[in-house]
């Protein structure tokens, strides 16, 4: 008799409906450990039905809140919700679950975005806290979460993330940022704790039993560790559970369950339009990226090109060009007059942002300073020869600017990764300027010293 009840129960389990994953993604880097899935740059209603009823397991919406304020960031997740709140039934979606994906370090509009999300499409049971990212060297371990550096573990309030001049924290113990970021809305001690022992052990009853947006933090050392607690959060949400995410990438991959991508690591070179050197267009500024540009200078093939960030500082604002009728920049000319010279020698232009650090009166101001950086970016990129062989895009907002403005993409397929952590997109077979191009979404804080060497190599078809 017990063998059969338990024959009936793995029986129905096996039936439980994978549910949709809807991930509101910050910047456009939280797909870094998936593939074969949409990437969605407009959030309209007809856009959200089309990406919902794609048929990979888990859909993208790039909001890219964390280069905006605060207020800007809400608005925006609350719009996404009200228009999800549409499209579901449209798509003929029941079960799926919510993933307000943002960044390993820690950095980002929490709780902004799930106290959005909770008032749009709540209410939930309990939201999961789960910054660990394995592929970028982030781990979580007894509820504190560290950042691999050197191969040793750092917590991750002692390093440069946390000075972050708009999201800095000054804890690494999860339920003590919590309590932080909440301003003491929840306490640390209202938090619950998901070690790795009990989710090793397996933790469905202490899930099932959460309610009333209980804030949970979840450890992880290994994908196991968050395979594992997927299935139980799965089967939580087939009895009825509503559970919402604040998590990095490792989660998505949990929760995805998706076989190994199509197209190794290694073969992306496939993918290179006509054996041309393609681009690279270097906007983050963290010391991790510093570091690799140098490394990717040395690379045979390559050139140089700097933006000199403080003598944008002292050109009009975009907008008051585009009212004056005023023509391109000084600076814009000159750094395409390079970049077309590179291609036309057979090299492949790496124009990068300058490395100093400027200062501002207040984070509006440097949010709006960032935001105009971006846009001299993205005028640099529709610029670029027409038969380049790939881009790649260095930076988290970069990365998004480079999709929804540069390449005014509605959406984007994704084909996998071409290092751990870093995806590549196709454009359109129909792209008006860039069709078929392989991009590479690159994060500012993934990697190596060699990695963005190593993603540049292997669109030349050297295999590491």
């Amino acid at each position: 008799m017990a063998g059969l009840v338990l024959e009936r129960a793995m029986a129905a389990e096996s039936e439980i409906t994978a549910p949709k994953i809807i991930v509101l993604d910050d910047d456009p880097t939280g797909s870094q450990t998936v593939h074969s899935c949409l990437l969605l740059m407009q959030w309209d209603v007809e856009t959200l039905v089309m990406g919902l009823q794609d048929r990979a397991p888990i859909v993208f919406i790039l909001t890219n809140t964390r280069a905006l304020p605060p207020a800007e960031a809400e608005a925006i997740t609350r719009t996404v919700c009200r228009n999800l709140k549409q499209a579901l039934p449209q798509a003929g979606i029941q079960d799926f679950l919510v993933v307000s994906r943002s960044d390993s370090t820690l950095r980002g509009h929490y709780p902004v975005e799930t106290d959005a999300i909770a008032a749009e499409l709540g209410p939930f049971d309990a939201h999961f806290l789960v910054p660990a990212f394995f592929e970028g060297g982030r781990i979580t371990r007894d509820s504190v979460h560290y950042v691999m550096q050197e191969g040793s573990p750092v917590p991750a309030h002692e390093t440069e993330f946390a000075r972050d001049s708009v999201f800095g924290y000054s804890h690494s113990y999860l339920p003590d940022y919590v309590a932080e970021k909440t301003q003491g809305h929840i306490p640390a001690a209202a938090v619950e704790r998901f070690t790795l022992d009990q989710i090793r052990q397996g933790s469905r009853d202490r899930v099932q039993s959460l309610q009333n947006n209980t804030c949970a933090v979840v450890d992880g050392e290994t994908q196991a560790d968050l395979d594992h607690f997927a299935q139980d959060v799965i089967w939580a949400a087939a009895q009825g559970k509503r559970f919402l995410f604040r998590s990095a990438a490792s989660l998505l991959t949990a929760l995805a369950a998706l076989p190994p991508q199509p197209v190794a690591p290694v073969a992306m070179a496939q993918y290179v339009r006509g054996g041309k050197p393609g681009a690279v267009l270097v906007g983050s500024h963290v010391q991790k990226t510093t570091q690799q540009l140098a490394v990717l200078l040395e690379e045979p093939g390559t050139v140089g090109i700097e933006v000199d960030i403080a003598q944008l500082a002292q050109e009009p604002a975009p907008e008051t060009r585009r009212s004056t009728g005023a023509g391109p920049s000084h600076l814009l000319t000159t750094v395409l007059e390079q970049a077309h010279a590179a291609h036309r020698g057979g090299q492949t232009p790496v124009i990068y942002t300058s490395r100093q650090e400027l200062t501002f009166d207040n984070i509006a101001t440097r949010l709006a300073f960032g935001q105009q950086v971006s846009e001299l970016l993205m005028d640099i990129e529709r610029g670029l020869p027409a038969t380049i062989g790939f881009l790649i895009s260095k930076g988290g907002i970069t990365s998004n600017d480079t999709l929804s403005s540069g390449l005014a993409l509605r959406t984007a397929r994704l084909l996998g990764q071409i290092i751990p952590g870093c995806s590549v997109v196709c454009t359109p077979t129909d792209h008006p300027t860039f069709p078929d191009l392989p991009v590479v979404l690159f994060p500012g804080n993934v990697g190596d010293a060699d990695a963005l060497a190593l993603a540049y190599r292997r669109f030349q078809g050297a295999a590491a």
